[in-house]
């Protein structure tokens, strides 16, 4: 269930609000004249939404090369690859 909180709350508790923030590991709506306005979150949650954000869209990249008919290399090629590098 999402967490809602007035911005009043945000100017007066910001430290309480810091501290649900990482105690649930879940965003903070903050609400303005009773309409939501703006999400707080800690840097870890933010963190782990970029990263996912990122998996999608490099999964979604290599769906349109998969559809497009292109091909990749091997588990083995790569890692011989890998090898040659390191030597």
């Amino acid at each position: 269930m999402p967490l809602i909180r007035s911005i009043s709350d945000l100017r007066n508790h910001a430290m309480e609000i810091s501290e649900i923030c990482h105690a649930e590991d879940q965003p903070v709506f903050i609400t303005r004249n009773g309409k939501g306005d703006m999400v707080v979150m800690s840097q870890a949650h933010y963190e782990r939404i970029q990263s996912l954000i990122e998996l999608y869209q490099k999964l979604g990249e290599a769906e349109i090369l998969d559809a497009s008919g292109e091909t990749g290399i091997s588990h083995k090629m790569l890692m011989k690859q890998l090898k040659d590098k390191i030597k």
